[in-house]
């Protein structure tokens, strides 16, 4: 095995700087100001979103890693529930993501692609012994123990027919193996290229907490397996840390295209990878024109280079069009090659060689001899890039966007929402940490020329996903700032260009005083927060119980629901002034009559309270409800909080018990904003055929130094 001296780290991290591509500035024409634009808030109430598709007649779909899948319904504005999938939702798995057929027509194609968590017969706490908890996997232990927690991740297939998803028609494609009961990186994402190929992202499932921020690399024979990446992301024999190109057919078996990167006939390598050597590639997209694949991955959490252990923590976004291996856990780019650090001795080998990396881990079950490290088209850290400098600083959280495909015909309709042709071919780049969207603008080789902003002046909040629909408008999916759960700034949106001089849209707003409890049940209803950008005058129009009727034209109303039932009360506004009149905004209030939502509470830990990683934290909560209380339906989640985003590590379930928290190795809690989040939930199993309902709490405490 031929690997480089450590000292050449340093001069690997200098020449990495030299040879970036120098970016052009040049384009063509100026873009269109940020108030041609508008962000149209489509479900407020998304809970924890994960992905988005949208259907050809401009229907959405989004999922939230609980198992939900919501249909957004563009002609009236409801948002209804399509399927509720039984996931298994230890740590960051549950419902992923979601993908439309791309012949889907509704009639004789109606397939939809979901890569879920199954249950399965994974271990979970018991309830009764509140100071253990089953459902965490050992970290250190025999091989028997560990095979309790092997699991994974499905992608299948179902038919939606009307509103609803038929989890009856499932089509299994294929599982990718995880490790389960710890954390983390199992996200994944679905895409199709112009031939029909399926693409799924699949993280490196490997716990990055113990290695210092660097590359888990931990060979020793009793830990657990999830310590080590050689075993999933550098390894050929596994679908882990990759991307994968298949062919759906009859039934969904498939078919391996040509061009992967092993032929099927390779041994100890798997024909459907086309991409390796990745920690977490979230999202990426296909170009509808070229079909060439956008890919963005994560970054390990170290801010600094260390000559023992590699390179600081990098995010990175190419373009792929061939297969190949982009380095994890080996080399952060073909430039910077991270140590052979050995976690037995905590002593330092030499940097792996990025131009033949070897995998001699003992986990390792594919080839040893691996392909040449690629070379990402951006790459960038938690400080200001010398190369594209264009992205800031701050946290790292990259997203590969979708490439406008400019449509001369998507905005002549009465209301026009369709992207100017300035944007056409330009892929977006979006960051779910710094919050914003730039253009990578590409050159005719498929090279990248520039950094641009785009709409930098909208407002976004830890974007989550993007799709452009077939009208030419951005759907967004913003995720919200907080931990596992439905936060304030979560939201489905759209992005409308309307032109410099055109009508917006309002934006209605509807509340409730009281949006569930028992027969008869008065609600008084508002519209305070609607607007128009314009100051045209408004039409208000409400349906208290979705039969299509106008039931009140009062700003707010106020109304009696005398029957049980789950209700969706509706408010559309329409504006009649301007040039263009006739713009519509929607929004909704579900009202749920006949079950009452439980409230939770921690008792303790209370908010704020100090604790020192590495601690026993004791919990109880409270329940309050109107229908008698199962403490096995509690349960508990611990997140490590990082910033503004969070790694959940384990949930317990009963109303008292004790978590275990985690050391956050490579993290010094007296600089790092480090918080341990514990959060609460009870979801009652609902009443006499009507919905449940949920009540959360969540406490966020203070580390010492």
């Amino acid at each position: 095995m031929r690997k480089i001296p450590v000292a050449a780290v340093a001069a690997a991290v200098a020449t990495a700087l030299l040879s970036a591509p120098a970016l052009s500035t040049a384009q063509e024409g100026s873009p269109p100001p940020d108030s041609a634009f508008q962000k149209v808030v489509l479900n407020d109430s998304p809970g924890e979103p994960m992905d988005l598709a949208v259907l050809p007649n401009g229907r959405v779909l989004h999922t939230t890693r609980p198992g939900e899948v919501w249909l957004h319904h563009p002609g009236d504005g409801r948002n209804t529930l399509a399927a509720t999938l039984d996931v298994y939702q230890h740590d960051e798995e549950g419902l992923q993501s979601i993908a439309v057929d791309p012949g889907f027509n509704g009639t004789t194609n109606r397939w939809v692609y979901l890569y879920y968590s199954p249950p399965m017969n994974t271990p979970s706490d018991d309830p009764s012994t509140p100071d253990v908890n089953e459902g965490d996997a050992p970290t250190t232990g025999t091989p028997a123990e560990f095979e309790k927690f092997e699991g994974a991740l499905r992608l299948s297939r179902f038919q939606l027919k009307g509103d609803k998803i038929d989890l009856s028609t499932e089509q299994q494609i294929i599982d990718v193996p995880v490790d389960r009961g710890i954390c983390c990186h199992v996200g994944g994402d679905i895409t199709f290229d112009g031939d029909g190929n399926l693409y799924l992202s699949t993280g490196d499932d490997t716990d990055p907490f113990s290695s210092d921020g660097y590359a888990p690399l931990d060979e020793r024979e009793q830990r657990n397996p999830a310590f080590d990446a050689q075993r999933s992301a550098a390894n050929t024999n596994d679908l882990r840390g990759k991307i994968l190109r298949i062919k759906v057919g009859k039934g969904g078996s498939y078919t391996i295209p040509d061009g992967n990167l092993f032929p099927p006939v390779t041994e100890h390598a798997r024909p459907e990878i086309y991409l390796m050597g990745l920690r977490n590639p979230f999202r990426i997209e296909v170009d509808p024109t070229t079909s060439a694949l956008f890919v963005a991955d994560y970054s390990p959490d170290a801010t600094k280079a260390d000559p023992a252990r590699g390179p600081a923590g990098h995010g990175k976004w190419f373009v792929a069009t061939e297969a190949g291996n982009y380095g994890w856990p080996y080399c952060a780019t073909a430039k910077l090659p991270y140590v052979d650090y050995d976690f037995a001795t905590q002593q330092s080998g030499e940097a792996f060689d990025c131009a033949a990396p070897v995998n001699e881990s003992p986990h390792n079950t594919g080839l040893t001899e691996l392909p040449p490290v690629e070379q990402p088209d951006v790459w960038y850290s938690y400080g200001q890039s010398e190369n594209f400098p264009e992205l800031g600083t701050g946290g790292i959280g990259p997203m590969a966007g979708p490439a406008y495909d400019y449509d001369p015909n998507a905005g002549r309709t009465r209301t026009p929402v369709a992207w100017p042709r300035y944007y056409d071919g330009i892929p977006l780049f979006y960051e779910w940490t710094r919050d914003y969207i730039k253009g990578f603008r590409l050159d005719d080789s498929g090279a990248l020329a520039g950094i641009e902003s785009v709409l930098p002046s909208l407002p976004l909040s830890s974007p989550m996903d993007m799709e452009f629909g077939r009208d030419g408008a951005l759907y967004v999916l913003d995720y919200g700032k907080g931990f596992f759960s439905e936060n304030p700034e979560a939201a489905l949106s759209r992005i409308d260009y309307i032109g410099p001089n055109g009508n917006h849209s309002p934006v209605a707003n509807a509340s409730a005083d009281v949006d569930n409890g028992h027969a008869p049940l008065r609600v008084s209803f508002s519209s305070d927060g609607t607007k128009d950008a314009d100051g045209d005058r408004l039409i208000y129009e409400w349906d208290f119980d979705s039969d299509g009727d106008v039931d009140s034209r009062e700003k707010n109303p106020a109304h009696t629901y005398t029957e049980n039932g789950a209700y969706i009360a509706t408010l559309q506004v329409t504006d009649t002034g301007g040039a263009e009149t006739g713009r519509t905004g929607v929004d909704h209030v579900e009202i749920v009559v006949g079950n009452k939502a439980p409230v939770v509470k921690f008792v303790t830990p209370v908010d704020g309270q100090q604790f020192t990683f590495g601690d026993t934290v004791q919990y109880e909560v409270s329940v309050t409800d109107d229908q008698p209380v199962d403490c096995s339906r509690v349960q508990v989640t611990y997140i490590l909080g990082h910033n503004q985003h969070g790694h959940p590590q384990t949930t317990a379930t009963g109303c008292a018990g004790s978590i275990k928290t985690t050391q956050p190795e490579g993290h010094d809690p007296g600089t790092d904003e480090l918080s341990g989040v514990f959060n609460a939930t009870y979801t009652d199993p609902g009443a006499d055929g009507l919905p449940s309902l949920s009540g959360s709490h969540q406490v966020v405490l203070t580390p010492t130094g």
